[in-house]
């Protein structure tokens, strides 16, 4: 299978892009951001997966989809009918027919792989809450039937708890959760996907203590997700603070601007940028389903949240942007990283020391060249998972490192 060009991480300091949403195939695949037409497929929004399944036939936008089942108009198309028919009719057998057997799904920095995974991690899901639907709200996507698709779906889930699982017995409870997942897919099937959750908030609904819970899974997981070996000399303690990004030109271009947003505000703690890059009264839909709402609201998110990680790194792995009405108005996925030292009394409580990667999907609606709406999303259990992650020695004196009778193999959570 020919697979998308792999490019490395970029630290936000990278040269600039053109400033021009129109470039050629090779150029675009020589950078991290990349570019589509929103008017090519039929864009979601914030309709419900049901009203989107039954717009008018005449209204449905057909996109070359070589390789791909007929039933499929174009790249979203594709996304939100599978999710709907696996998730809502039970249909698990179509993982089978749009899934790579060799897929490789990363959840932070616990990775698995093959498609029996993903099977099992879904009907898991399923038992635990079985009535479980997602809604999805937004596919930011770019790519063709020829060099591979790329999509970023953000959705929420509502469930309940009616079985047994990784959670441990069944509490009943209704819960809400919020999931974004990046996918990379060709020829009718993914072949990888990053999905961050905000496991941290489905833990509290279900009314388990997450510091506890953390506990466990960083024990269960010790070999199967290992401590990162990065410290000290990737961030600024070593005397070499981020560079200014500098764009182009004067001129507004959704690239650059969003490098502006996570080189100024992100990489540079220059928090009072955000006045000059988010709408007075602009709402970023944060984790634990908490709206933060104007500019003071938003500088102290971000300050509560580099608090923690006060010389972190910050890492821009891809950049997709969908133009909509003109060119000052987009919708953009990022799916970014934060690396460094635990050291700071900040969102993940007090330091522990440890070093920690936190991992990613922002969703943006840019409009009159300004972020009037924003979804921030990360799985702060993955976080803490990192920080009560025990020293591998400790591990190897005890033997096993088993907990409660979670094992050190299928991390699968929910799906």
């Amino acid at each position: 299978m020919a697979e998308e060009k792999k490019v490395a991480p970029k630290e936000i300091i990278a040269e600039p892009v053109q400033s021009t949403h129109a470039r050629t195939k090779e150029e675009k695949k020589a950078n991290f951001i990349f570019y589509a037409d929103a008017a090519d497929v039929n864009m979601i929004d914030t309709k419900d997966d049901y009203d989107y399944m039954n717009l008018d036939p005449a209204e449905q936008r057909k996109q070359s989809m070589k390789g791909f089942s007929p039933e499929y108009n174009n790249i979203v198309d594709y996304i939100v009918k599978i999710t709907r028919q696996i998730w809502k009719e039970k249909d698990i057998g179509l993982i089978y027919d749009t899934y790579s057997t060799s897929i490789s799904v990363h959840k932070g920095l616990v990775n698995t792989h093959g498609i029996n995974e993903v099977i099992s991690g879904t009907l898991q899901t399923l038992h635990a809450f079985p009535d479980r639907k997602g809604l999805g709200w937004s596919v930011i996507w770019s790519g063709d039937d020829e060099n591979g698709f790329f999509t970023s779906h953000r959705g929420r889930s509502v469930a309940t708890n009616l079985g047994d699982g990784l959670y441990g017995p069944a509490t009943g409870k209704k819960v809400v959760f919020r999931t974004s997942a990046d996918c990379l897919i060709l020829n009718n099937k993914i072949y990888e996907e990053w999905l961050v959750m905000d496991t941290y908030h489905l833990i509290l609904q279900l009314g388990l203590d997450p510091i506890e819970f953390a506990k466990k899974i960083a024990r269960s997981s010790a070999k199967l997700a290992p401590s990162i070996p990065f410290g000290l000399p990737e961030t600024a303690e070593t005397g070499l603070p981020p560079e200014k990004f500098v764009p182009s030109s004067d001129r507004f271009e959704i690239g650059e601007f969003m490098q502006l947003i996570f080189n100024r505000i992100w990489a540079r703690r220059s928090f009072n940028y955000v006045k000059d890059y988010y709408e007075e009264n602009a709402v970023v839909h944060y984790v634990c389903n908490k709206d933060v709402i104007g500019i003071r609201e938003i500088q102290g998110m971000f300050i509560s949240l580099f608090a923690s990680v006060p010389n972190g790194k910050v890492l821009l792995e891809r950049v997709t942007c969908n133009k909509r009405e003109s060119e000052s108005d987009w919708d953009v996925a990022v799916r970014w990283r934060i690396q460094g030292i635990h050291e700071g009394t900040g969102y993940f409580g007090a330091p522990s020391g440890k070093a920690i990667d936190i991992s990613g999907i922002s969703h943006y609606k840019i409009r009159n060249e300004k972020v009037a709406e924003e979804w921030l999303l990360f799985d702060a259990m993955e976080v803490y998972r990192q920080i009560y992650a025990p020293d591998p020695n400790v591990l190897s004196q005890e033997g096993e490192g088993l907990v409660d009778g979670l094992d050190d193999g299928n991390f699968t959570g929910v799906s």
